[in-house]
């Protein structure tokens, strides 16, 4: 499967409309899609994965394998519910969380998730705009977004088929922005009724896929889709997601604008219908729905 790739430089010029209209078609029909000229620091992003790395190897490497699940990997024992995975979860909207990592480390991601956000927050506008609303909707349906990133590392496994990488779910909140591995494979979406293996990042592109509030304010028009990560036997894969979601006191529901009249008695659609037949159908549906507000 092609999967979709958006150069968002060529929004800048002649290319824009046709850019935007693949977009629309990857958060419409994918659910996920690679990006590319995003404008995120490519140095930077270099920095993050080898700290990250560095540190699994210094701090995370060691323990994993000493663990219950790790010890357990026997084979011709049947497959275990839990993920193999080795991870932590740094917190930095609206609150931050001092994460037990070097301060190299923690610098160096401060710095990354602040691009992160604005890069989040552009494609929220994006979105909308394709989906014909205010360009701050998203935003403002979020309240104060929640941003946060899972950093996580899927360690080298002898049986890779006995245990997940991590069990296959859809993601709960908005936008996520992954940083994933230059050579390790396993990320895998569910496309079609068949599972799309995602490949090893080529260059410096960021992978996107959206979360179940998106798919919620988008009146279904937008999916979340399901996805696993699978284990490997070859190698270690580095993963370091960042999501941009509601705050916790966000009250999300569809966009007003994007939603089907409610209930109505079709006698009142019937008779306005007949004015009506050869407009807009959009219009008489608002309309209907204004009715019975």
């Amino acid at each position: 499967m092609e999967i979709p790739v958006i150069n968002l430089r060529e929004l800048e010029g002649e290319k824009r409309s046709s850019t935007m209209s693949l977009l629309h078609e990857a958060c419409e029909k994918w659910g996920f899609f690679w990006l590319e000229s995003h404008e995120v620091e490519e140095e930077l992003m270099d920095k993050v994965k080898g700290l990250v790395n560095q540190h699994y190897e210094e701090s995370m490497k060691e323990s994993f394998y000493k663990s219950e699940l790790a010890k357990g990997l026997e084979p011709q024992k049947e497959a275990s519910d839990a993920d193999w995975e080795s991870s932590f979860f740094y917190r930095y909207q609206p609150d931050s969380n001092i994460a037990d990592i070097p301060q190299i480390l923690r610098e160096a991601m401060q710095e990354y998730i602040k691009q992160m956000i604005e890069l989040a927050e552009r494609l929220a506008e994006l979105m909308c705009e394709n989906l014909g609303l205010e360009k701050d909707h998203l935003k403002k349906a979020f309240s104060e977004p929640f941003v946060g990133t899972k950093v996580a590392k899927y360690p080298k496994c002898s049986q890779p088929e006995l245990v997940n990488g991590l069990r296959a779910h859809t993601d709960a909140g908005g936008i996520i922005l992954l940083l994933q591995d230059d050579i390790v494979p396993g990320l895998e979406f569910l496309k079609d009724g068949e599972w799309c293996p995602i490949p090893p990042t080529q260059g410096h592109r960021i992978f996107v896929n959206l979360g179940d509030q998106v798919e919620v304010v988008s009146n279904g028009i937008y999916k979340s889709i399901r996805h696993r990560v699978l284990a490997d036997k070859n190698g270690s894969r580095l993963s370091i997601a960042t999501f941009y979601n509601p705050g916790p006191n966000a009250i999300i529901s569809p966009a007003p604008k994007l939603v089907y009249p409610g209930r109505y008695r079709f006698k009142d659609y019937l008779n306005y219908y007949t004015t009506t037949k050869f407009g807009d159908k959009v219009s008489r549906f608002q309309t209907i729905k204004e009715m019975y507000v």
